[in-house]
Protein backbone atom coordinates (compact mmCIF):
# COMPACT_ATOMS: atom_id res chain seq x y z
CA UNK A 1 0.00 0.00 0.00
CA UNK A 2 3.38 2.32 1.14
CA UNK A 3 3.65 2.15 -3.06
CA UNK A 4 0.76 3.17 -4.03
CA UNK A 5 1.08 6.72 -2.50
CA UNK A 6 3.76 7.29 -4.70
CA UNK A 7 1.00 7.00 -7.68
CA UNK A 8 0.03 9.88 -9.57
CA UNK A 9 -3.88 10.01 -10.08
CA UNK A 10 -4.96 10.71 -13.73
CA UNK A 11 -7.80 11.18 -15.19
CA UNK A 12 -8.82 9.20 -18.45
CA UNK A 13 -11.50 10.69 -21.23
CA UNK A 14 -12.79 7.60 -22.58
CA UNK A 15 -14.87 7.12 -26.23
CA UNK A 16 -18.81 6.01 -25.76
CA UNK A 17 -18.03 2.78 -27.82
CA UNK A 18 -16.94 -0.71 -27.19
CA UNK A 19 -17.96 -0.33 -23.68
CA UNK A 20 -16.75 -3.74 -22.96
CA UNK A 21 -13.57 -3.69 -24.14
CA UNK A 22 -12.28 -0.62 -22.71
CA UNK A 23 -11.34 -1.74 -19.60
CA UNK A 24 -9.58 -5.13 -20.48
CA UNK A 25 -7.68 -2.69 -23.05
CA UNK A 26 -6.34 -0.20 -20.19
CA UNK A 27 -5.58 -3.11 -18.51
CA UNK A 28 -3.59 -5.12 -20.91
CA UNK A 29 -1.51 -2.05 -21.33
CA UNK A 30 -0.72 -0.72 -18.64
CA UNK A 31 0.63 -4.40 -17.98
CA UNK A 32 2.37 -3.96 -21.24
CA UNK A 33 4.38 -0.54 -19.96
CA UNK A 34 5.43 -1.95 -16.62
CA UNK A 35 2.41 -0.11 -14.79
CA UNK A 36 0.12 -1.95 -13.03
CA UNK A 37 -3.41 -1.07 -12.72
CA UNK A 38 -4.71 1.23 -9.68
CA UNK A 39 -7.87 2.68 -9.83
CA UNK A 40 -9.84 5.13 -7.42
CA UNK A 41 -12.90 3.71 -8.83
CA UNK A 42 -14.42 0.07 -8.10
CA UNK A 43 -16.43 -0.15 -11.49
CA UNK A 44 -16.37 2.79 -14.44
CA UNK A 45 -19.94 0.99 -16.38
CA UNK A 46 -20.73 3.45 -19.22
CA UNK A 47 -18.94 6.37 -17.68
CA UNK A 48 -16.72 8.50 -19.81
CA UNK A 49 -14.42 9.48 -17.22
CA UNK A 50 -11.93 7.13 -14.97
CA UNK A 51 -9.61 8.03 -12.57
CA UNK A 52 -6.66 6.00 -12.39
CA UNK A 53 -3.29 6.25 -10.45
CA UNK A 54 0.02 5.36 -12.44
CA UNK A 55 3.46 5.33 -11.45
CA UNK A 56 4.76 8.04 -13.80
CA UNK A 57 4.25 10.10 -16.44
CA UNK A 58 6.08 8.48 -19.51
CA UNK A 59 3.74 4.94 -18.80
CA UNK A 60 0.29 7.67 -19.13
CA UNK A 61 2.23 8.99 -22.79
CA UNK A 62 2.68 5.57 -23.63
CA UNK A 63 -0.62 4.08 -22.76
CA UNK A 64 -2.13 6.95 -25.30
CA UNK A 65 0.23 5.90 -27.43
CA UNK A 66 -1.64 3.06 -27.84
CA UNK A 67 -4.86 3.03 -27.10
CA UNK A 68 -8.24 3.63 -29.24
CA UNK A 69 -10.49 3.31 -26.80
CA UNK A 70 -9.38 6.04 -24.73
CA UNK A 71 -9.52 10.01 -26.15
CA UNK A 72 -7.34 11.32 -23.82
CA UNK A 73 -5.81 11.42 -20.29
CA UNK A 74 -5.11 14.67 -17.74
CA UNK A 75 -2.67 14.55 -14.60
CA UNK A 76 -5.62 15.29 -12.22
CA UNK A 77 -5.48 18.31 -9.75
CA UNK A 78 -8.84 18.33 -8.67
CA UNK A 79 -12.07 17.23 -9.01
CA UNK A 80 -15.44 17.64 -6.78
CA UNK A 81 -19.47 17.51 -7.78
CA UNK A 82 -19.65 20.94 -7.43
CA UNK A 83 -17.68 24.11 -8.46
CA UNK A 84 -16.66 24.12 -4.55
CA UNK A 85 -15.73 20.96 -4.17
CA UNK A 86 -13.63 21.50 -7.34
CA UNK A 87 -11.80 24.71 -6.15
CA UNK A 88 -11.41 23.66 -2.44
CA UNK A 89 -9.72 20.06 -4.17
CA UNK A 90 -7.45 22.54 -6.15
CA UNK A 91 -6.46 24.66 -3.20
CA UNK A 92 -5.38 21.32 -1.65
CA UNK A 93 -3.42 20.28 -4.66
CA UNK A 94 0.87 20.32 -4.08
CA UNK A 95 1.77 24.21 -5.11
CA UNK A 96 5.32 22.53 -5.96
CA UNK A 97 3.64 20.05 -8.30
CA UNK A 98 2.21 23.02 -10.33
CA UNK A 99 4.97 25.48 -10.21
CA UNK A 100 7.15 23.75 -13.28
CA UNK A 101 3.59 24.32 -15.43
CA UNK A 102 3.03 27.75 -14.01
CA UNK A 103 5.96 29.73 -14.05
CA UNK A 104 6.31 33.19 -15.73
CA UNK A 105 8.40 31.98 -19.04
CA UNK A 106 5.91 29.33 -19.79
CA UNK A 107 2.63 29.57 -21.68
CA UNK A 108 -0.79 28.08 -21.33
CA UNK A 109 -4.75 27.56 -22.20
CA UNK A 110 -7.52 26.41 -20.25
CA UNK A 111 -10.34 24.70 -22.65
CA UNK A 112 -13.71 23.38 -21.46
CA UNK A 113 -14.92 20.00 -22.09
CA UNK A 114 -18.55 18.92 -21.52
CA UNK A 115 -20.35 15.53 -21.59
CA UNK A 116 -23.77 15.49 -22.64
CA UNK A 117 -24.46 19.22 -22.57
CA UNK A 118 -23.39 22.23 -24.51
CA UNK A 119 -22.25 25.59 -23.12
CA UNK A 120 -22.52 28.61 -24.56
CA UNK A 121 -18.73 30.49 -25.03
CA UNK A 122 -20.08 33.59 -21.89
CA UNK A 123 -20.26 30.32 -19.61
CA UNK A 124 -17.41 29.13 -20.58
CA UNK A 125 -16.00 32.38 -19.79
CA UNK A 126 -17.35 32.42 -16.89
CA UNK A 127 -15.99 29.06 -15.52
CA UNK A 128 -12.56 29.79 -16.81
CA UNK A 129 -12.70 33.10 -15.07
CA UNK A 130 -13.50 31.08 -11.85
CA UNK A 131 -9.65 29.30 -11.99
CA UNK A 132 -7.96 32.86 -11.04
CA UNK A 133 -7.15 31.38 -7.76
CA UNK A 134 -4.74 29.55 -9.45
CA UNK A 135 -1.02 30.27 -9.43
CA UNK A 136 -0.95 31.24 -13.12
CA UNK A 137 2.13 33.62 -13.71
CA UNK A 138 2.69 32.87 -17.59
CA UNK A 139 0.86 33.95 -20.77
CA UNK A 140 -1.98 33.34 -22.71
CA UNK A 141 -1.48 31.52 -25.73
CA UNK A 142 -4.81 29.89 -27.31
CA UNK A 143 -2.68 28.92 -30.81
CA UNK A 144 0.59 27.21 -29.73
CA UNK A 145 0.32 27.45 -26.01
CA UNK A 146 3.43 25.33 -24.10
CA UNK A 147 0.68 23.66 -21.32
CA UNK A 148 -3.13 23.24 -21.83
CA UNK A 149 -5.72 23.12 -18.70
CA UNK A 150 -8.85 21.65 -19.15
CA UNK A 151 -11.94 21.60 -17.02
CA UNK A 152 -14.38 18.80 -17.50
CA UNK A 153 -17.65 18.49 -16.65
CA UNK A 154 -19.58 15.54 -16.54
CA UNK A 155 -23.98 15.72 -17.13
CA UNK A 156 -24.28 12.52 -16.65
CA UNK A 157 -25.55 9.50 -19.38
CA UNK A 158 -29.09 10.46 -20.01
CA UNK A 159 -29.55 13.22 -23.46
CA UNK A 160 -33.18 12.87 -22.32
CA UNK A 161 -32.90 14.21 -18.83
CA UNK A 162 -29.80 16.73 -18.87
CA UNK A 163 -29.39 18.42 -15.16
CA UNK A 164 -28.88 21.80 -15.12
CA UNK A 165 -25.69 21.15 -12.46
CA UNK A 166 -22.85 18.26 -13.34
CA UNK A 167 -22.24 15.14 -11.54
CA UNK A 168 -18.72 15.55 -11.43
CA UNK A 169 -16.23 18.57 -12.44
CA UNK A 170 -13.04 18.16 -13.09
CA UNK A 171 -9.33 19.93 -13.40
CA UNK A 172 -6.58 19.02 -15.20
CA UNK A 173 -3.20 19.23 -17.08
CA UNK A 174 -3.23 17.80 -20.50
CA UNK A 175 -1.07 15.07 -20.84
CA UNK A 176 -1.73 13.14 -24.02
CA UNK A 177 -4.40 12.21 -26.57
CA UNK A 178 -5.23 8.65 -27.83
CA UNK A 179 -5.10 6.97 -31.08
CA UNK A 180 -8.37 7.35 -32.27
CA UNK A 181 -7.41 8.79 -35.50
CA UNK A 182 -6.31 5.33 -36.32
CA UNK A 183 -9.71 3.99 -36.76
CA UNK A 184 -10.00 6.41 -39.43
CA UNK A 185 -7.15 6.14 -41.71
CA UNK A 186 -6.85 2.10 -41.76
CA UNK A 187 -10.90 1.84 -42.48
CA UNK A 188 -11.64 -0.66 -44.64
CA UNK A 189 -13.11 1.61 -46.74
CA UNK A 190 -9.83 2.29 -47.86
CA UNK A 191 -8.39 -0.83 -47.87
CA UNK A 192 -6.74 -1.97 -50.86
CA UNK A 193 -8.07 -6.00 -50.42
CA UNK A 194 -10.94 -6.53 -48.60
CA UNK A 195 -13.20 -9.46 -48.05
CA UNK A 196 -16.59 -10.61 -46.59
CA UNK A 197 -15.69 -10.49 -43.05
CA UNK A 198 -12.23 -8.05 -43.15
CA UNK A 199 -12.57 -7.08 -39.64
CA UNK A 200 -13.50 -3.14 -38.39
CA UNK A 201 -9.97 -1.58 -38.11
CA UNK A 202 -11.34 -0.10 -34.87
CA UNK A 203 -11.49 -3.78 -33.14
CA UNK A 204 -8.23 -4.79 -35.11
CA UNK A 205 -6.55 -2.23 -33.07
CA UNK A 206 -8.09 -3.13 -29.70
CA UNK A 207 -7.26 -6.93 -30.14
CA UNK A 208 -3.95 -5.91 -30.86
CA UNK A 209 -3.96 -4.22 -27.19
CA UNK A 210 -5.55 -6.78 -25.71
CA UNK A 211 -2.87 -9.32 -27.09
CA UNK A 212 -0.23 -7.04 -25.80
CA UNK A 213 1.62 -6.56 -29.03
CA UNK A 214 4.60 -4.63 -28.98
CA UNK A 215 7.64 -4.46 -31.23
CA UNK A 216 9.34 -6.70 -32.77
CA UNK A 217 6.83 -9.57 -31.76
CA UNK A 218 5.90 -12.74 -33.57
CA UNK A 219 2.31 -12.51 -34.53
CA UNK A 220 0.37 -15.54 -35.84
CA UNK A 221 -3.46 -15.11 -37.50
CA UNK A 222 -3.96 -19.04 -38.44
CA UNK A 223 -7.19 -18.18 -39.98
CA UNK A 224 -6.39 -14.80 -41.87
CA UNK A 225 -9.03 -14.28 -44.36
CA UNK A 226 -7.68 -10.92 -46.19
CA UNK A 227 -5.03 -9.93 -43.43
CA UNK A 228 -6.72 -6.95 -41.11
CA UNK A 229 -5.31 -8.20 -37.89
CA UNK A 230 -2.05 -9.01 -39.51
CA UNK A 231 -2.29 -4.67 -40.43
CA UNK A 232 -3.29 -3.75 -36.87
CA UNK A 233 -0.28 -5.94 -35.01
CA UNK A 234 2.34 -4.68 -37.80
CA UNK A 235 1.40 -1.01 -37.08
CA UNK A 236 2.94 -1.78 -33.28
CA UNK A 237 5.52 -2.82 -34.88
CA UNK A 238 5.02 -6.69 -34.63
CA UNK A 239 6.12 -9.01 -37.48
CA UNK A 240 3.60 -10.99 -38.83
CA UNK A 241 1.94 -14.12 -40.08
CA UNK A 242 -1.09 -15.90 -41.35
CA UNK A 243 -2.46 -19.24 -42.71
CA UNK A 244 -5.73 -19.62 -44.31
CA UNK A 245 -7.23 -23.20 -45.97
CA UNK A 246 -8.50 -20.88 -48.87
CA UNK A 247 -6.29 -20.91 -51.74
CA UNK A 248 -8.81 -18.07 -53.48
CA UNK A 249 -8.24 -15.33 -50.47
CA UNK A 250 -4.39 -16.33 -49.75
CA UNK A 251 -3.99 -15.54 -53.52
CA UNK A 252 -5.96 -12.68 -53.94
CA UNK A 253 -7.80 -14.27 -56.83
CA UNK A 254 -11.36 -15.09 -57.65
CA UNK A 255 -14.30 -12.54 -57.17
CA UNK A 256 -14.06 -9.37 -55.52
CA UNK A 257 -16.27 -8.25 -53.06
CA UNK A 258 -16.33 -4.78 -53.85
CA UNK A 259 -19.74 -3.15 -55.44
CA UNK A 260 -19.40 -2.96 -59.03
CA UNK A 261 -16.08 -4.90 -59.35
CA UNK A 262 -16.38 -8.41 -60.89
CA UNK A 263 -12.89 -9.90 -60.12
CA UNK A 264 -9.88 -8.85 -58.21
CA UNK A 265 -6.63 -7.23 -59.49
CA UNK A 266 -3.20 -8.99 -59.76
CA UNK A 267 -2.16 -6.84 -56.60
CA UNK A 268 -5.17 -7.47 -54.41
CA UNK A 269 -3.49 -9.79 -51.78
CA UNK A 270 -2.32 -8.97 -48.01
CA UNK A 271 0.82 -8.46 -48.73
CA UNK A 272 -0.44 -5.43 -50.85
CA UNK A 273 -2.65 -4.18 -47.88
CA UNK A 274 0.51 -4.01 -45.93
CA UNK A 275 2.78 -2.14 -48.21
CA UNK A 276 -0.42 0.67 -48.61
CA UNK A 277 0.33 1.83 -44.98
CA UNK A 278 3.99 1.26 -45.31
CA UNK A 279 4.28 -1.77 -43.13
CA UNK A 280 5.60 -4.27 -45.33
CA UNK A 281 8.69 -4.69 -43.69
CA UNK A 282 6.76 -6.66 -41.24
CA UNK A 283 5.38 -9.26 -43.22
CA UNK A 284 6.46 -13.20 -43.06
CA UNK A 285 4.59 -14.56 -45.06
CA UNK A 286 1.20 -16.17 -45.61
CA UNK A 287 0.20 -19.90 -46.79
CA UNK A 288 -2.25 -21.91 -47.71
CA UNK A 289 -3.03 -24.05 -44.72
CA UNK A 290 -5.45 -26.12 -42.93
CA UNK A 291 -5.54 -25.04 -39.04
CA UNK A 292 -7.12 -28.43 -37.85
CA UNK A 293 -3.51 -30.32 -39.53
CA UNK A 294 -1.05 -27.66 -37.94
CA UNK A 295 2.38 -27.97 -40.36
CA UNK A 296 4.55 -26.90 -37.50
CA UNK A 297 7.47 -29.06 -35.86
CA UNK A 298 6.97 -28.61 -32.17
CA UNK A 299 8.28 -25.46 -30.37
CA UNK A 300 6.98 -22.06 -29.26
CA UNK A 301 7.37 -19.38 -32.21
CA UNK A 302 4.38 -16.81 -31.49
CA UNK A 303 4.42 -13.73 -28.69
CA UNK A 304 0.80 -13.70 -29.71
CA UNK A 305 -1.92 -15.37 -31.73
CA UNK A 306 -4.65 -13.34 -32.86
CA UNK A 307 -7.33 -14.04 -35.01
CA UNK A 308 -11.37 -14.09 -35.66
CA UNK A 309 -12.36 -17.48 -36.87
CA UNK A 310 -15.55 -18.60 -39.68
CA UNK A 311 -18.73 -18.87 -37.94
CA UNK A 312 -20.18 -20.41 -40.61
CA UNK A 313 -22.32 -17.55 -41.79
CA UNK A 314 -20.64 -15.47 -44.20
CA UNK A 315 -17.66 -17.55 -43.97
CA UNK A 316 -17.58 -21.85 -44.13
CA UNK A 317 -16.44 -23.77 -41.33
CA UNK A 318 -13.82 -26.10 -43.07
CA UNK A 319 -11.27 -28.29 -42.91
CA UNK A 320 -9.22 -30.96 -44.92
CA UNK A 321 -9.71 -34.47 -44.64
CA UNK A 322 -11.54 -37.42 -46.46
CA UNK A 323 -14.38 -39.01 -47.33
CA UNK A 324 -13.86 -42.21 -44.61
CA UNK A 325 -12.68 -39.44 -42.07
CA UNK A 326 -11.21 -41.60 -39.13
CA UNK A 327 -12.73 -40.26 -35.16
CA UNK A 328 -10.91 -36.99 -34.46
CA UNK A 329 -7.64 -37.86 -32.18
CA UNK A 330 -4.27 -38.70 -32.50
CA UNK A 331 -4.54 -40.74 -35.32
CA UNK A 332 -5.72 -37.16 -37.31
CA UNK A 333 -2.11 -36.50 -37.02
CA UNK A 334 -0.57 -39.35 -39.06
CA UNK A 335 0.62 -38.38 -42.46
CA UNK A 336 -1.84 -39.15 -45.44
CA UNK A 337 -0.20 -41.55 -48.03
CA UNK A 338 0.76 -40.06 -51.16
CA UNK A 339 -2.18 -41.11 -53.35
CA UNK A 340 -4.58 -39.51 -50.60
CA UNK A 341 -6.74 -36.81 -52.39
CA UNK A 342 -8.34 -34.41 -49.56
CA UNK A 343 -11.45 -32.88 -50.05
CA UNK A 344 -12.98 -30.36 -47.66
CA UNK A 345 -14.75 -31.30 -44.88
CA UNK A 346 -17.38 -29.56 -41.95
CA UNK A 347 -14.94 -28.14 -39.16
CA UNK A 348 -17.51 -28.50 -36.27
CA UNK A 349 -16.95 -24.77 -34.24
CA UNK A 350 -16.07 -27.29 -31.06
CA UNK A 351 -13.70 -28.44 -32.68
CA UNK A 352 -12.12 -25.87 -34.18
CA UNK A 353 -11.90 -23.42 -31.06
CA UNK A 354 -10.32 -26.83 -28.94
CA UNK A 355 -7.72 -26.97 -31.85
CA UNK A 356 -6.69 -23.52 -31.89
CA UNK A 357 -6.16 -23.50 -27.87
CA UNK A 358 -3.89 -26.65 -28.28
CA UNK A 359 -2.32 -24.95 -30.86
CA UNK A 360 -1.65 -21.39 -28.62
CA UNK A 361 -1.07 -23.77 -25.71
CA UNK A 362 2.04 -25.23 -27.62
CA UNK A 363 3.29 -23.02 -29.92
CA UNK A 364 3.19 -19.39 -27.66
CA UNK A 365 6.08 -18.71 -25.50
CA UNK A 366 4.95 -18.10 -22.04
CA UNK A 367 3.14 -15.21 -21.26
CA UNK A 368 2.29 -14.79 -25.22
CA UNK A 369 -1.30 -13.94 -25.29
CA UNK A 370 -4.49 -15.82 -27.43
CA UNK A 371 -7.31 -13.35 -29.04
CA UNK A 372 -10.37 -14.48 -30.55
CA UNK A 373 -13.70 -14.18 -31.23
CA UNK A 374 -15.90 -16.82 -29.57
CA UNK A 375 -19.96 -16.62 -31.35
CA UNK A 376 -22.78 -17.76 -28.79
CA UNK A 377 -26.68 -17.61 -29.18
CA UNK A 378 -27.18 -15.50 -26.57
CA UNK A 379 -30.40 -16.90 -24.83
CA UNK A 380 -28.30 -20.45 -24.13
CA UNK A 381 -24.76 -18.33 -23.06
CA UNK A 382 -23.19 -19.38 -19.76
CA UNK A 383 -19.50 -18.66 -18.84
CA UNK A 384 -18.81 -22.32 -18.83
CA UNK A 385 -19.28 -22.20 -22.80
CA UNK A 386 -15.74 -20.71 -23.14
CA UNK A 387 -13.22 -23.59 -23.83
CA UNK A 388 -10.92 -23.92 -21.37
CA UNK A 389 -7.43 -25.16 -21.31
CA UNK A 390 -4.50 -25.76 -18.84
CA UNK A 391 -1.95 -23.91 -20.23
CA UNK A 392 -3.97 -20.77 -20.82
CA UNK A 393 -5.34 -18.68 -18.09
CA UNK A 394 -8.37 -16.51 -19.04
CA UNK A 395 -7.98 -12.52 -18.77
CA UNK A 396 -11.12 -11.21 -19.96
CA UNK A 397 -14.26 -11.89 -22.04
CA UNK A 398 -16.24 -9.13 -23.91
CA UNK A 399 -19.33 -9.41 -25.19
CA UNK A 400 -20.19 -7.37 -28.76
CA UNK A 401 -23.62 -8.02 -30.16
CA UNK A 402 -24.15 -9.29 -33.10
CA UNK A 403 -28.61 -9.41 -33.22
CA UNK A 404 -31.17 -9.74 -30.09
CA UNK A 405 -30.36 -13.11 -30.36
CA UNK A 406 -26.51 -13.55 -30.84
CA UNK A 407 -23.26 -11.92 -29.85
CA UNK A 408 -19.67 -12.78 -30.42
CA UNK A 409 -17.48 -12.44 -27.01
CA UNK A 410 -13.62 -11.28 -27.38
CA UNK A 411 -11.59 -14.13 -25.70
CA UNK A 412 -8.50 -13.50 -24.34
CA UNK A 413 -6.16 -15.69 -22.63
CA UNK A 414 -2.70 -15.78 -21.36
CA UNK A 415 -0.05 -18.54 -21.56
CA UNK A 416 0.95 -19.47 -18.06
CA UNK A 417 2.46 -23.22 -18.19
CA UNK A 418 4.37 -24.95 -20.55
CA UNK A 419 2.41 -27.45 -22.77
CA UNK A 420 2.78 -31.23 -21.90
CA UNK A 421 1.39 -33.80 -24.52
CA UNK A 422 -1.27 -35.06 -21.89
CA UNK A 423 -2.91 -31.17 -21.66
CA UNK A 424 -4.21 -32.04 -25.52
CA UNK A 425 -7.15 -33.90 -24.11
CA UNK A 426 -7.42 -32.40 -20.82
CA UNK A 427 -10.61 -30.73 -21.81
CA UNK A 428 -12.29 -33.55 -21.94
CA UNK A 429 -12.48 -34.17 -18.42
CA UNK A 430 -13.02 -30.34 -17.96
CA UNK A 431 -16.46 -29.72 -16.97
CA UNK A 432 -17.03 -27.22 -19.49
CA UNK A 433 -16.66 -29.67 -22.13
CA UNK A 434 -20.38 -30.65 -23.03
CA UNK A 435 -21.89 -27.08 -22.20
CA UNK A 436 -19.10 -25.97 -24.97
CA UNK A 437 -20.11 -28.31 -27.59
CA UNK A 438 -23.53 -26.47 -27.78
CA UNK A 439 -21.54 -24.10 -30.09
CA UNK A 440 -22.11 -26.86 -32.88
CA UNK A 441 -25.42 -25.56 -33.40
CA UNK A 442 -24.39 -21.71 -33.76
CA UNK A 443 -24.77 -21.91 -36.97
CA UNK A 444 -28.90 -23.20 -36.96
CA UNK A 445 -29.69 -21.14 -34.21
CA UNK A 446 -28.46 -17.81 -35.76
CA UNK A 447 -30.45 -18.67 -39.13
CA UNK A 448 -33.21 -19.84 -36.94
CA UNK A 449 -33.81 -16.54 -35.15
CA UNK A 450 -32.88 -15.03 -38.68
CA UNK A 451 -36.00 -16.96 -40.32
CA UNK A 452 -37.99 -15.32 -36.63
CA UNK A 453 -37.51 -11.93 -37.23
CA UNK A 454 -38.09 -11.92 -41.01
CA UNK A 455 -41.76 -13.95 -40.52
CA UNK A 456 -42.47 -11.69 -36.95
CA UNK A 457 -41.75 -8.15 -39.48
CA UNK A 458 -43.78 -10.11 -42.23
CA UNK A 459 -46.57 -9.96 -40.04
CA UNK A 460 -46.59 -6.52 -38.61
CA UNK A 461 -46.36 -5.78 -41.55
CA UNK A 462 -49.39 -7.52 -42.94
CA UNK A 463 -51.45 -6.16 -39.88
Amino acid sequence: MALSCTFNRYLLLMAQEHLEFRLPEIKSLLSLFGGQFASSQETYGKSPFWILSIPSEDIARNLMKRTVCAKSIFELWGHGQSPEELYSSLKNYPVEKMVPFLHSDSTYKIKIHTFNKTLTQEEKIKRIDALEFLPFEGKVNLKKPQHVFSVLEDYGLDPNCIPENPHNIYFGRWIADGQRELIESYSVKKRHFIGNTSMDAGLSFIMANHGKVKENDIVFDPFVGTGGLLIACAHFGAYVYGTDIDYNTVHGLGKATRKNQKWRGPDENIRANLRQYGLEKHYLDVLVSDASKPSWRKGTYFDAIITDPPYGIRESTRRTGSQKEIPKGIEKWEKCPESHIPVSLSYRLSDMFLDLLNFAAETLVLGGRLVYWLPVYTPEYTEEMVPWHPCLELISNCEQKLSSHTSRRLITMEKVKKFENRDQYSHLLSDHFLPYQGHNSFREKYFSGVTKRIAKEEKSTQE
